[in-house]
């Protein structure tokens, strides 16, 4: 699968972004799919997670309340929209997506695709 992500960039504290990820191939109403990050000098991490239908998802503590992921099927897309930004969110978001039955793993390497990475800047 070919995945490329969007929607990155500059914002200020307190502010919203949206990011997408569209997926090539023919299986993306099977994937499980996830955002993830990675700050400098950090381990990336799992910010949210949605099952393959869509009616599960998954957020890392950090975004409870902030982020929403969701999915768009017919037009293999998957959204990350973030309010409320601080600059504690400021990494490189990857999409990934994952083979496997829901939950989604926590461990980046048990997912099987991976997008390039967009970079999101929050200033204070």
């Amino acid at each position: 699968e070919h995945m490329v992500e969007s929607g990155g960039g500059f914002v200020q504290a307190g502010g919203s972004l949206k990011l997408s990820c569209t997926v090539s191939g023919r299986t993306f109403g099977n994937l499980v799919m996830g955002w993830f990050r990675q700050a400098p000098g950090k381990e990336r991490e799992i910010v949210a997670g949605i099952s393959s239908s869509g009616f599960r998802t998954y957020y890392a503590d950090s975004v409870k309340g902030r982020f929403t992921i969701s999915r768009d099927n017919a037009k293999n897309t998957v959204y990350l929209q973030m309010n409320s930004l601080k600059p504690e969110d400021t990494a490189v978001y990857y999409c990934a997506a994952d083979r496997s039955s829901w939950p989604p793993s926590a461990d980046p390497s048990g997912f099987d695709y991976w997008g390039q990475g967009t970079q999101v800047t929050v200033s204070s």
